[in-house]
């Protein structure tokens, strides 16, 4: 459940048109006098990821969905057959300067950390200092993995770290702010910062489960064997070799790079206190880069995969990394498709952050858009999208649905605060309330300023047109529940 304000910009109805028109005659493999017309045509082609059959998609630009889904800037890089394509950037870096993004401009990678990270990791692999499938608790030095009846028989090793089937504890880390303590790694671990403790609850290797605890598991390895902060031997061992001079693994961020960084923003467009999060979990959150760097890495395991000889890491090496394990997870990145079309990806969400990264393996192909605001995610979505459906690279496509009318009386009868079956990340319940408006049924989530229009697709069924996700209501003896995507499940409770 994504924020979502349900009222949508008007378009110029001839720009729209003619649009259209290049859209149906033309596909997308218009010639395009220059990097800039091709440009122009992709950031103006912006649709809803669902469409309804027989409705004709309505096309939107990347600043009208920007100010539809509070998001001050955008930064985005592609590359195509091998090499950087074009880079372009969008809106505001901060509200307090009237900085403009630039494509220099530092945004925090979130989770994208994780597989520029496990290079490092791999790169002590590579040299014979560490093993992928030997307990880590050998080259951990002033603190262990807890040894627990779950790790009798099997070991946390860096294998299962790297692909979150470690058994560890601890989804993700909120950050802190600026004026707040700054824990150490070590504090982090034993739950002496502002997460719990981080340990086996599971029998490594039994199941896949995202783990940020793992791969801080993972940093202390590399910083004991390295005998470096992750900071510096990532430094020296990956980012400058690649070229990634607009980044950096150092938190909190060093005061010489603050006026080319981002401030980050919350889902309704405000600045967060302090400007951003810091992140002493460097490996799982702590990296602070921009497209065009990330591109540096997509393009390096590319060349690698082709055959250059003196890469990074080794083909071998790279080979293992782009291996499925469970869930299609490499030691790194998530992996997609197969053969010719396999794609190493992943995701990024700090506090005011949101981006995504996706690369083909062979194809020499690439996205990376990066956002200053919570509410990122959609947007993000629908210039992939575009992007996507302008190379054919099927990484994206809409989906066109069925709707049906209900009317009032109907929707009403869905009406009701409704509260969260399972377990949230910090213990507390999730409620959300389903209310009529207007005609429409709308589910709006107060803790995290939510709000999603869905669309009914049935008498039980609905659908978020925004970004496809569903909603199937079933009727529990004397209440009513609902699961979100096949997965969360609420009751209602008045």
């Amino acid at each position: 459940m994504r924020h979502l304000n349900s009222k949508k910009p008007s378009y110029n109805f001839i720009f729209a048109l003619l649009s259209a028109i290049v859209l149906c005659s033309c596909g997308h493999k218009q010639k395009y006098e220059s990097v800039e017309d091709e440009i122009s045509a992709i950031e103006n082609s912006l649709t809803n990821p669902v469409i309804v059959k027989g409705e004709n998609p309505e096309l939107f630009s990347i600043e009208d969905r920007m100010k539809l889904h509070n998001i001050p800037g955008v930064s985005i890089a592609v590359v195509k057959d091998g090499k950087l394509h074009w880079t372009k950037a969008y809106g505001i870096a901060n509200t307090e300067t009237d900085t403009f993004v630039d494509s220099a401009t530092l945004f925090q990678a979130g989770s994208i950390s994780k597989p520029i990270a496990a290079l490092g990791a791999l790169k002590l692999v590579q040299e014979g200092k560490v093993d992928l499938d030997t307990d880590v608790n050998n080259y951990l030095k002033n603190w262990k993995v807890e040894e627990n009846q779950f790790t009798e028989k099997e070991k946390v090793t860096l294998r299962r770290l790297l692909t979150h089937t470690a058994g560890m504890t601890v989804h993700g880390f909120p950050g802190y702010k600026p004026a707040d303590k700054f824990p150490s790694v070590i504090k982090v671990l034993e739950g002496k910062g502002n997460t719990p403790k981080i340990f086996v609850d599971t029998i490594p290797g039994s199941i896949w489960r995202y783990s940020g605890g793992g791969y801080t598991v993972m940093e202390k390895v590399v910083e004991d064997v390295s005998g470096q902060p992750l900071e510096t031997y990532l430094k020296e061992n990956i980012l400058m070799p690649l070229g990634m001079t607009n980044s950096t693994y150092s938190q909190p961020l060093p005061e010489k790079l603050h006026q080319q960084a981002s401030a980050a923003y919350d889902r309704g467009g405000n600045l967060i206190e302090g400007l951003w999060h810091n992140y002493p979990e460097q490996a799982a959150a702590g990296l602070w880069t921009t497209p065009t760097d990330l591109s540096k890495y997509c393009m390096e395991i590319q060349r690698i995969e082709a055959g250059k000889p003196n890469g990074i890491l080794s083909k071998q090496t790279v080979d293992k990394m782009l291996t499925k394990h469970e869930n299609n997870w490499g030691l790194g990145p998530s992996l997609a498709d197969d053969g010719s079309s396999l794609r190493f990806q992943h995701g990024g969400k700090n506090a005011g952050f949101t981006n995504n990264m996706i690369a083909f393996a062979y194809k020499g192909n690439a996205v990376i858009v990066m956002t200053n605001a919570d509410n990122g995610g959609k947007l993000m979505n629908e210039i992939i999208t575009s992007i996507s459906e302008h190379y054919d690279w099927d990484i994206a496509k809409q989906r066109t649905v069925e709707t049906v009318s209900l009317n009032a009386e109907e929707l009403n009868k869905f009406n009701g605060r409704y509260k969260y079956l399972g377990k949230t990340r910090d213990g507390s319940d999730h409620i959300v309330k389903l209310v009529t408006k207007e005609g429409k049924l709308l589910i709006v989530d107060e803790k995290n300023a939510e709000e999603d229009l869905i669309t009914p697709m049935s008498e039980t069924s609905f659908i978020d047109l925004s970004d496809g996700d569903q909603v199937v209501f079933t009727e529990k003896s004397d209440t009513l529940e609902f699961t979100f995507n096949n997965y969360y499940s609420y009751r209602r409770i008045e």
